[in-house]
């Protein structure tokens, strides 16, 4: 979707200001949201696409006032909700929330681990044909699509080059909607600087972008 967390290539919004030094939380409650990310997931709530919708679907004004672990919140509250995990009243305090079903998965202390470090793998061990190769020329496709993609607008209707075929992955379109994983292959495209962002950009800067089969068209 066109939405404001869509923004690559985007003048306007000020300096990048990194924090020397910076912790991993500057907050209590921020380390509580980073650890229920991977509770929720185990318990099967939502994916990481489903995930990644729900803080596009913010309002604008409140994405860009909040911080990155607000965003957090407002997707874990949107999804449960949605879901119908959780009601607004529970979430509110207004009743006592019901208990979690029995059979809920649970996330325990000997799979922190290898949940937080390499979370939910989207590669699919399956053979596919691949729609393009290393060298071939191609167009990233001008969609607009009202639902979750990785598509970035900056990248829509521009020519690159295919670098790397890195196998078979879930579509993140299809997954965040509940409609399927939909396996293809997905491309390092090579795009030149100047085809992104014009004659002024610098001639021997390239961006690199993976995307998938469904995105691209020949040439």
């Amino acid at each position: 979707m066109n939405g404001i967390h869509d923004m690559g290539g985007m003048h306007g919004m000020g300096a990048v200001i990194s924090e020397e030094n910076e912790p991993p939380f500057h907050h209590e409650w921020e380390r509580r949201t980073f650890s229920l990310f991977a509770s929720l997931f185990v318990g099967g709530h939502f994916n990481v696409d489903m995930f990644r919708h729900a803080i596009e679907r913010m309002p604008p004004v409140h994405y860009l006032e909040e911080s990155y672990y607000e965003h957090w919140m407002h997707a874990f509250e949107t999804l449960l909700i949605e879901r119908g995990v959780i009601t607004a009243n529970e979430l509110s305090g207004a009743v006592k929330p019901l208990p979690v079903p029995p059979e809920t998965p649970v996330l325990r202390q000997d799979m922190v681990q290898a949940v937080v470090s390499t979370g939910g793998g989207a590669r699919v061990e399956i053979d596919l044909p691949a729609s393009f190769s290393p060298g071939d020329r191609v167009r990233a496709k001008n969609i607009n699509p009202a639902g979750h993609t990785r598509l970035p607008r900056y990248v829509r209707g521009k020519v690159g080059t295919i670098v790397i075929d890195h196998g078979v992955f879930i579509t993140p379109d299809t997954a965040a909607h509940d409609q399927g994983d939909h396996p293809q292959h997905v491309y390092s495209v090579s795009f030149d600087a100047t085809e992104l962002w014009g004659s002024e950009a610098p001639r021997k800067d390239t961006v690199r972008i993976d995307l998938w089969d469904d995105y691209l068209e020949a040439l």
